[in-house]
């Protein structure tokens, strides 16, 4: 499978995000470090999925020439998931040495210049979704900017991360299936809702479209979450270019929960259900109904068919991942099918 075919191509985005991360002016102290770890942690990779939504939900609404409105909240949002990435690698967080295949940036500029990157980028964010709007624009970036710092903040991103650390911290903890989808709508789907909804926003969309293409933005955001989980169960570091697993930070996840097989299905159900909520757009959401049939954003590797069609039964040949958390799984029946968890830690074989 080709890389989704958007509409807004992506090579502008690129270009607006350099743009945005090219200082003006002569820097010859620590202000120069900075700007480079701002520039590494943003320039240094990535597929751009949460940007480009931004902008095809723009295309969706309003056509050709509304998607280059929405380039300030793709830039804004980027900054923010990027943002994030440094800090979720931290040692205090996930203690991660790689990330998209490269030294994470606090293994290359140090813990501090690492924090203050981020700290940098997510101010830089809302200094972007601000500048240089035109009069008849600041009530769409007004309603923008507050979409994306919702779906950042406590009530989004930070939020669910926050939960995901207390829950690591408690080995003995309660978690269901209904628990684990919550966090995931925060700490994963919030920032992926947000990219669609603000982008619909700055595209002009009318009410029923910029709902259509927010619950588009939650469902994309489950599958999103589920697939990473069987992931970082499956996969290897050169399919996720990075090293520290859920597992290894004593995370919760869905395989953990539910198992793989019913994982599987809920990804699959929740993709299903994002192309159910671009129906009245037709043939011009075809980039992201595509998008929804591969929620990683991937290729290369293509994930979804990889991890989700194997016909493997959940733990057919291993413990459940961690026998302390007690997890609920939906399905255990023991079969011949190949396991694909047999080289966990804590697999029987």
């Amino acid at each position: 499978m080709n890389r989704p075919a958007w509409h807004f191509s992506l090579q502008r985005t690129e270009d607006e995000l350099e743009r945005a991360l090219q200082f003006d002016g002569v820097l010859n102290d620590g202000r120069a470090q900075l700007w480079e770890a701002m520039r590494y942690a943003v320039l240094g990779g990535g597929k751009r999925m949460r940007a480009q939504l931004a902008t095809e939900c723009a295309y969706v609404v309003g056509g050709e020439n509304a998607a280059p409105r929405a380039l300030p909240a793709a830039c804004a949002i980027e900054f923010i998931h990027a943002y994030s990435l440094i800090h979720d690698d931290l040692p205090a967080m996930d203690n991660a040495d790689l990330r998209r295949g490269l030294p994470s940036t606090h293994r290359k500029f140090g813990d501090a210049l690492a924090i203050l990157a981020g700290d940098a980028l997510l101010t830089l964010a809302f200094e972007i979704l601000c500048k240089d709007a035109a009069p008849e624009e600041m009530a769409t970036r007004l309603r923008a900017t507050q979409i994306i710092a919702q779906a950042a903040g406590e009530a989004g991103m930070v939020g669910g991360q926050a939960i995901d650390i207390d829950w690591s911290h408690k080995p003995d903890a309660r978690i269901d299936g209904e628990m684990l989808l919550a966090m995931h709508s925060m700490k994963t789907g919030a920032l992926l809702r947000a990219s669609c909804e603000a982008g619909a926003v700055l595209g002009g969309g009318d009410q029923n479209s910029i709902k259509a293409l927010r619950d588009y933005g939650i469902h994309l955001g489950r599958a999103f979450q589920i697939t990473d989980d069987l992931l970082d169960v499956n996969g290897n570091v050169q399919d996720t270019g990075k090293q520290a697993s859920d597992e290894s930070n004593n995370k919760i996840t869905a395989p953990a929960i539910f198992g793989l097989e019913k994982s599987r299905a809920l990804a699959c159900e929740a993709a299903d259900a994002a192309i159910a909520s671009l129906a009245a757009f037709g043939s011009s959401a075809q980039t992201l109904k595509d998008l929804a049939q591969a929620p990683t954003g991937m290729p290369p590797p293509m994930i979804l068919p990889k991890v989700l069609r194997s016909g493997a039964t959940p733990y057919s040949c291993c413990a459940p991942p961690s026998e302390t958390r007690k997890p609920v799984i939906t399905s255990s029946k023991i079969s011949s099918a190949p396991c694909l968890v047999h080289s966990a830690r804590r697999c029987s074989r």
